[in-house]
């Protein structure tokens, strides 16, 4: 019987902190503007960030694409591609990439809103979709695109000491400005890295001065 108790007390608990997260990023984006951009030289794309509880500390779920996916070889990024024709919105594409890489279920996905759009330095147009996901789940990784799954603690990336940047980096003769977040072996750069940086931004007020 305390063990029962105990477990739903677990339980009440999770769902009352992904209730707070929740409606906290939904207030936040409903009262801002969010920056759209359509440009006809760029690809267009989206992603999804899955948050989701673990130890009852919030977490971000990250995946290291496999070497044989045709661009971003090997780099941390979000579950996401490519907009089809088949898509009725960059929500969906989200939705969906999410559940062809990881076998996330459109249904087990709390959309709560979308953070601004992001132009990546290889001419993407990326629209980046916050979502909640229950946890523990049975991913089901593609592993012609996904190697592995990376759980990143939110604490982690809060932490400035995991943080760097340089506003004068040159990527393939592109002047860019580089960011990165390092988490145990990982390094997450590039636009993944300015994709979390605006979420930190917007749910926790993060910002980083050297």
């Amino acid at each position: 019987m305390m063990k029962e108790k105990k477990y739903i007390y677990i339980i009440l608990e999770r769902i009352i902190m992904n209730k707070n997260i929740k409606y906290k990023i939904i207030n936040l984006l409903n009262n801002r503007k969010r920056t759209v951009i359509n440009r006809s030289d760029c690809i267009s794309a989206a992603v999804l960030i899955p948050i989701f509880l673990k130890e009852n500390e919030y977490h971000l779920l990250f995946t290291k694409r496999s070497t044989t996916v045709e661009t971003h070889k090997g780099q941390i990024s979000f579950p996401g591609g490519v907009k089809d024709k088949k898509d009725n919105s960059f929500e969906e594409t989200a939705l969906r990439e999410s559940y062809e890489e990881l076998g996330i279920i459109k249904k087990d996905i709390d959309v709560l809103g979308a953070l601004d759009d992001v132009i990546t330095v290889t001419g993407y147009c990326i629209f980046p979709l916050i979502g909640i996901i229950p946890y523990p789940y049975d991913f089901k990784i593609n592993k012609t695109e996904v190697d592995e799954i990376i759980e990143v603690p939110v604490n982690v990336l809060l932490d400035k000491k995991n943080y760097r940047e340089d506003k004068n980096y040159i990527y393939k003769g592109i002047p860019c400005h580089y960011c990165c977040f390092r988490y145990g072996k990982h390094d997450i750069w590039g636009t993944t890295a300015g994709i979390v940086k605006n979420f930190l931004s917007l749910v926790y007020d993060w910002n980083y001065e050297e």
